[in-house]
């Protein structure tokens, strides 16, 4: 604990003896230095430093040089490069000093437990200078009597270090004051100099690590100088068209130096100059002719001086001078060519002279006017015409022929050769060969083979083609020994007609022609594709060319591209001559997407989709299938008609049943007392054939139904069991339905009645019919309403005690009521009620009558004995086969006093399909 503490008290008294200031000398002292302070290192050298510790700080504080730690840039120094000298001093080493960072100190570690600094210094790594280079002076003119010498140095390389260059002159026996260079190190002036005395110029570079010089130069500034530009240039024009005359003056006498000259000029608004020969201007002068020029031609010009003898510099060009030379005549005639228009008519033409302006160099002056002169060569006689023009163009009316044109050019001093164009009958002679084009440094080069026959001249035409517009033609003369020529002032992407023509001495060669691109591109867009026709399996697509304006270039091929909504797309390449294309092989009923491409040498473009749909039927598919099925419909409704027209009663009886009119029925004639006399002879007149069913009338007395069985009886419960129904809508229950009488209803409980019922008779007769057309048959009854006998009792009154006699005679009557033969007599009496139902009807016409005789009080003396009733009942059921029987009904009914008895009806038959009244 004691030792601990220690430790502490002494790190503090160590502290204390650093930083407190010392009495006699008041100066800071530390235990100790580093060695060398603030050291200028070379980059990339060795270098050691030490670290001494001050004998005061050993007594005191028990530190020794072992605990010394250095550091650089507070990065501790590996202890690999320290080395413990003695007890005070410890160095370190560091091989190279690229890695030497600022500031490097000296660290004490008092007995592991502090850490005190206790020295430290600045460390300035750099390079030596470098020997200056390249050193050269000049001497520049700044007035008239001022000089000033500007030298330049390359300084080296970069010493990372405070650097000073100094530039030193001197003569052979005198130093002149150095020249310090200001914000730059490469560039010093003076301003003292002294001409035709030789001088020693040299440059000296210096910095911590050393010092280096240049090589010395020996010069006579009057050999370095570059003087000022000639001033008062002035242009004139000579006597001559050609001559322009140049004037200056020089800034330097002559008594210093004398001067060659240098003379540029050029044509303006050209950038390209020429020279005048530097022998003509290498002498001393003022003024010169530059010759050579064209006429009626604006110059630019510019001149600059030096040293005659060529030591020393050129100056600036002088400032640059106008001059326009005078007028001269034209040096050529303008090139002439025609364009024939026989539209109108072929033996009258219409020619348009054209001609192009003759260049400036060529006009040498204003062209005041053309002369055209026309000579009919087909007629020596003939005048020659002439024609003062002032334009580029003429247009003259001759009938067809062989013509010379000449053409003048006319300026204020004279007039130019004459151009001749010779205008033949006819383009007979020869035309050039392998007409082709090949783009050629942004320039349409046009190339052709010559013809075997000597050509003057050729003579190539160009338009720009275009569908909205006339081709406006250019034209261009080439010599004749030339087969190539380029055309300027082509635009890309643009289609141009080119056509040659030779031009022989004696007539002109037909033109051969060639369409061109400068440049290609791809289409603007793509063709627009429709439908002229639409099949099963083929469609027939058509398009319209593209319009020159939107080729861009030649078109290679036009793509057609299609396919269904789900399948793959098709590709089919068409003639680019072409605008129609059939697509075959599709499926029907199918909706199609198709899409035209059309491509140049350059690219390709695809215009908007396009969608069909192909027909479901093929071509006389519909008429193959409309035809036989109209063919067969109208045969089916012949033979209808025809079957119709067959079987148009039976038709007529199903569909319009015939109802009997009661106003014409015979029942009107019947008197209410006796009954009508029937011819049952003449049935067939009295009811056509077919009209009526049978009717049967059985007579059955009351008390006679014991002497059949049930069995026998339980047909006839059908009618009890719709009797109740029936009084309500039959024509003989309940009421009458044709002019009869009301009458009371017949019960059903009156079976066990005995005799006091049975001296009455009621009439009834029952036809069962089935339903109309399928429907549910109905029970039709029928009774007569008729309280006489069934016998005339006035014409058989003696025959009421007759017995069996009267039974028969009255079945007879019946039978021939119903309609039925005497040969038909022993037929079951349910198929005679049934025989005018037919197989195919599959109805039940008619099913029984009944009259049952019932006990009466015989008004009017018409009653009949019981026996006989029994008789004819049992006269009828005999007639009956197999077992049938018939249930007998008892109708209870009470006797009416005469005066109210209904009127008397015989029975009637019933028609088939209808009614008739009772």
């Amino acid at each position: 604990m004691f030792s601990r503490w220690s430790w502490v008290a002494c790190g503090f008294c160590l502290v204390l003896n650093i930083c407190s200031p010392d009495a006699s000398s008041g100066l800071v002292q530390s235990c100790g230095h580093i060695i060398p302070e603030s050291p200028v290192l070379a980059l990339g050298s060795n270098f050691t430093a030490l670290c001494i510790l001050n004998e005061s700080c050993l007594d005191f504080g028990n530190i020794y040089a072992s605990q010394i730690i250095w550091k650089i840039k507070n990065r501790v120094v590996p202890k690999e490069q320290y080395r413990e000298i003695n007890r005070t001093v410890s160095s370190v080493t560091f091989n190279d000093t690229s890695s030497l960072a600022t500031p490097l100190t000296c660290n004490i570690l008092a007995d592991g437990q502090i850490e005190q600094n206790i020295y430290g210094i600045t460390v300035t790594v750099g390079l030596a200078p470098e020997k200056p280079k390249n050193l050269s002076c000049i001497v520049h003119q700044v007035s008239r009597f001022t000089y000033v010498m500007t030298c330049t140095w390359n300084p080296g390389r970069h010493t990372f270090l405070d650097t000073q260059f100094k530039l030193r002159y001197s003569w052979p026996e005198e130093i002149f004051p150095d020249c310090i260079p200001k914000d730059v190190n490469n560039s010093c002036t003076i301003t003292d100099i002294q001409f035709f005395v030789n001088t020693e110029i040299w440059v000296e570079a210096t910095n911590a690590l050393g010092k280096a010089e240049s090589d010395r130069l020996v010069v006579d500034p009057i050999d370095i100088v570059k003087p000022l530009s000639p001033q008062n240039v002035s242009v004139s024009s000579g006597i001559l068209p050609t001559v322009l005359k140049l004037s200056w003056e020089n800034w330097i006498s002559n008594a210093v130096m004398t001067l060659k000259f240098n003379i540029r000029y050029r044509i303006a608004g050209d950038t390209n100059w020429m020279e005048v020969p530097s022998e003509d201007t290498a002498s001393p002068r003022t003024s010169f002719s530059v010759q050579g020029l064209r006429p009626y031609t604006e110059y630019v010009f510019s001149i600059r001086c030096m040293k005659e003898d060529g030591q020393g510099y050129w100056s600036d060009w002088s400032e640059e001078k106008t001059g326009m030379t005078t007028e001269d005549q034209p040096s050529k005639g303008p090139p002439i060519w025609r364009i024939i228009d026989t539209s109108h008519s072929p033996a009258s033409w219409t020619v348009h002279l054209i001609w192009k302006a003759l260049k400036p160099f060529e006009a040498n002056g204003v062209i005041l006017q053309y002369e055209v002169t026309v000579r009919d060569k087909s007629c020596l006689s003939c005048p020659v015409k002439k024609y003062n023009v002032t334009s580029t163009n003429h247009t003259l009316q001759l009938p067809e022929g062989t013509y010379e044109v000449t053409l003048i050019a006319r300026n204020s001093v004279g007039a130019s050769p004459p151009s001749v164009l010779l205008i033949p009958a006819s383009n007979s002679k020869a035309p050039v060969k392998n007409l082709r084009t090949l783009p050629k440094h942004d320039k349409l080069w046009v190339g052709w083979t010559a013809p075997n026959t000597y050509v003057l001249k050729y003579v190539i035409e160009w338009c720009l083609v275009s569908s909205s517009s006339d081709c406006i033609i250019e034209w261009q003369i080439a010599q004749g020994d030339v087969q190539g020529i380029d055309l300027k002032g082509i635009k890309p992407f643009k289609c141009y007609l080119i056509t040659v023509y030779p031009l022989y001495a004696d007539g002109q060669g037909s033109g051969q022609s060639v369409k061109a691109y400068l440049k290609q591109d791809r289409p603007s867009k793509g063709p627009t594709v429709q439908t002229k026709k639409v099949g099963k399996a083929e469609a027939v697509l058509t398009w319209n060319h593209l319009t020159v304006e939107e080729q861009n270039g030649f078109i290679r091929n036009y793509t057609i591209l299609y396919k269904t909504i789900d399948g793959n797309e098709t590709v089919v390449t068409v003639d680019p001559s072409k605008t129609e294309y059939t697509l075959s092989s599709l499926t029907s009923d199918t909706l199609y997407t198709v899409r035209m491409m059309a491509s140049t040498d350059n690219g390709s473009s695809t215009g908007p989709d396009f969608t069909f749909t192909t027909q479901k039927f093929g071509k006389g598919e519909i008429e193959a299938i409309v035809v036989p099925v109209c063919l067969a419909f109208l045969l089916i409704v012949l033979l209808g008609v025809l079957f119709c027209f067959n079987k148009r009663d039976l038709i007529k009886k199903h569909i319009w049943p015939i109802v009997p009119d009661p106003s014409k029925s015979n029942i009107a004639q019947w008197s209410p007392q006796v009954p009508a006399k029937h011819n049952f002879n003449s049935k067939d007149q009295m009811y056509p054939e077919g009209s009526f069913t049978d009717v049967s009338v059985v007579e059955i007395e009351a008390d006679d139904k014991k002497s059949f069985s049930e069995q026998d009886l339980k047909p006839f419960d059908l009618l009890k069991k719709d009797k109740s129904t029936s009084e309500g809508h039959s024509s003989g229950i309940g009421g009458s339905s044709c002019m009869s009488s009301p009458r009371q209803s017949v019960s059903d409980s009156d079976e066990g009645e005995t005799t006091q019922n049975t001296s009455s008779t009621v009439q009834y007769s029952t036809v069962v019919l089935n339903g109309y057309r399928d429907q549910t048959p109905l029970h039709v009854f029928s009774r007569s309403e008729s309280t006489q006998p069934l016998l005339d009792s006035e014409e058989r009154s003696e025959d009421h005690s007759g017995g069996a006699d009267s039974t028969a005679q009255r079945q007879q009557y019946f039978r021939q009521n119903g309609g039925q033969d005497e040969t038909n007599t022993d037929r079951p009496c349910f198929e005679r009620a049934k025989q005018v139902t037919h197989a195919d009807e599959g109805d039940l016409v008619g099913f029984v009558q009944l009259q049952i005789s019932g006990q009466s009080s015989q008004p009017l003396g018409l009653g009949m004995e019981k026996n006989t009733q029994e008789a004819a009942l049992s006269s009828v059921l005999q007639t009956c086969t197999e077992g049938q029987t018939v249930r007998p009904e008892t109708v209870e009914e009470n006797p009416l006093p005469v005066d109210e008895m209904p009127k008397s009806y015989l029975p009637q038959t019933v028609r088939q399909g209808g009614y008739m009244p009772q």
